[in-house]
C-alpha cells in the first residue's frame, strides 16, 4: 500500500514554495512521466460508435436521430506516488493505470461518449518519468483511459508544455495509438485547425479545449497553434467553425479558475456568461462547458440555458498539498458530470439536455483507487461525509433548482 507522506518542518516549507508555483503538488514529495494530423477525420470517414463522426450519418437521414449520454471527468494528474502505484499494479512489468480507474469504469464505459482531461504529457517509452513540478507520465496512462471507456480527452492545460513540443507530440501519439481522441493541443497547424468530431447516438459532437496558461512556458518557436489558449473570441469562432463542420453538439473543455478555491472566480463567471450567451441564428454556439484545473470540486450551474461545470476536481492525483503547504483532502475529491441529450424538437433547434447528473468520486490514495461515491455503500461514514461535502459544493449555485441530481 502507498504510504501517505505529509511534509513537516523544512520539508513543508519546500512543499509550500513549490505549491505556490503551480498548485499541482503531490504529498509524496518532489520530481518523480499515431500519427501526426489524425486528431480529426476527413468528411465521410466511416467509424464505429464512440469514434470520429461520419457526417453522412447526421440527423436528416431515413431514420430519426437518437439521443445520447455524455460523461465528463476531471484532471488525470499522475504524481510520483501514482506512477509508483501503477508500477506495483503492473506486477513489475511496466505500468498499469487501469485498476486505479476500475471504480468508475461502469459509469464511463456505459456512456455513449466519455471525455477526460489529460493534464500531463507523456515521457519516452521506458522513462524516465517524473511527477511535480514538470510532469512526464508513462504513456500507459492512455491505454488505461481507453480500457476504462474514454473516447476523447482534453489535452490543453498549464502543464501541456512541461516537456516542450516533444512531450506534446509524444502525448498525442500515445493517445492516437490507444484509440483515444484529443482536443486542445496539436502537432501541426492543420491538426490545430480541425475540431475533434465524434459520434454519439444520432449526433455529431465536437470537443474543443483551451487552457488559461502554460505555466510561463512559451509556445514552441514557429508553432503558435501548439496549445489552444483561452480567449473568448477564439472559443466562439472555433465553436461556430465546428458547427459548420457538422457538429450538432459543441462541448468546450476549459482549464481555468483559481486553484484550491471551491467558488468559481470572476473570470470563470464572466466567461461562462459570455460563452453561453453567444448564438448564431438564435441557436447557442456552445452546448456544454466543462472545467478543470482548480483541484477541488466546484459548482455546476445552468447559465443562459446551458450547463456549466466550473470545475470537476481531480480524478487521479497523489496526496495533494495546497498553497499553505498543507495536505488538503479536497485535492482527491471530484465529480463526473453525466448529461443526457435529446434530439431537437424542431428543425434547426439545439440538442437539449433532458437530464443532468453529477456523480461524486474520491481518489483513495492509500489504496490507489477511484471510488464512485454515488454508488458506494451508505454504511461507510467516511464515504458519506466526503459525498456530502462534494454535494454541497456542486449545488452551491442552485443547480438542483434547474434539475441537477446526484447519479450513481
Amino acid at each position: 500500500m502507498t504510504t501517505r507522506t505529509r511534509p513537516a518542518g523544512a520539508v513543508a516549507l519546500a512543499a509550500f514554495l513549490l505549491a505556490a508555483a503551480t498548485g499541482c503538488t503531490d504529498g509524496a514529495g518532489g520530481p518523480g512521466g499515431g500519427t501526426p494530423g489524425t486528431s480529426a477525420d476527413p468528411p465521410g470517414a466511416s467509424r464505429p460508435a464512440g469514434s470520429p463522426a461520419d457526417p453522412s450519418a447526421a440527423p436528416g437521414g431515413a431514420s430519426a436521430p437518437t439521443g445520447f449520454t455524455l460523461v465528463a471527468s476531471g484532471d488525470v494528474l499522475p504524481h510520483d506516488s501514482i506512477i509508483r502505484r501503477a508500477a506495483e499494479d503492473a506486477g513489475g512489468g511496466g505500468y498499469d493505470f487501469g485498476p486505479m480507474l476500475s471504480g468508475v469504469k461502469p459509469v464511463v464505459s456505459q456512456a455513449d461518449l466519455a471525455l477526460c482531461h489529460m493534464e500531463t504529457v507523456y515521457g519516452k517509452e521506458g522513462g524516465p518519468y517524473t511527477g511535480y513540478p514538470a510532469f512526464k507520465s508513462p504513456p500507459e496512462v492512455a491505454v488505461a483511459l481507453k480500457a476504462t471507456g474514454y473516447d476523447s480527452c482534453s489535452t490543453a492545460s498549464n502543464h501541456t508544455l512541461d516537456d516542450g513540443a516533444a512531450g506534446l507530440g509524444r502525448t498525442l501519439d500515445a493517445l492516437d495509438k490507444a484509440g483515444v481522441r484529443h482536443a486542445g493541443s496539436a502537432r501541426t497547424a492543420a491538426e490545430a485547425g480541425r475540431p475533434a468530431l465524434l459520434k454519439a447516438g444520432g449526433a455529431t459532437v465536437a470537443q474543443l479545449a483551451y487552457t488559461y496558461d502554460t505555466n510561463g512556458y512559451p509556445l514552441p518557436e514557429g508553432q503558435p497553434w501548439a496549445v489552444q489558449l483561452l480567449d473568448e473570441k477564439k472559443v466562439v469562432a472555433d465553436a461556430r467553425a465546428a458547427r459548420a463542420a457538422g457538429a450538432d453538439v459543441v462541448v468546450v473543455s476549459v482549464h481555468w479558475g483559481t486553484e484550491w478555491q471551491t467558488e468559481p472566480d470572476e473570470r470563470q463567471l464572466s466567461l461562462g456568461r459570455a460563452l453561453t450567451a453567444s448564438q448564431t441564428g438564435g441557436r447557442p454556439d456552445i452546448d456544454l462547458l466543462v472545467g478543470t484545473h482548480a483541484h477541488v470540486p466546484q459548482a455546476y450551474e445552468k447559465v443562459n440555458g446551458t450547463w456549466v461545470v466550473y470545475g470537476m476536481g481531480d480524478q487521479i492525483a497523489g496526496d495533494m498539498i495546497n498553497h499553505e503547504g498543507a495536505y488538503d483532502p479536497r485535492g482527491n475529491q471530484g465529480t463526473l458530470g453525466r448529461f443526457t441529450f435529446a434530439p431537437p424538437r424542431t428543425p434547426g433547434a439545439r440538442w437539449e439536455v433532458t437530464k443532468a447528473e453529477f456523480i461524486p468520486q474520491w481518489f483513495d490514495t492509500a489504496r490507489g483507487r477511484v471510488v464512485n461515491l454515488g454508488a458506494a455503500d451508505g454504511s461507510n461514514a467516511r464515504h458519506a461525509e466526503i459525498r456530502d461535502t462534494i454535494r454541497r459544493v456542486v449545488l452551491s449555485r442552485g443547480a438542483d433548482k434547474d434539475g441537477l441530481v446526484m447519479g450513481k
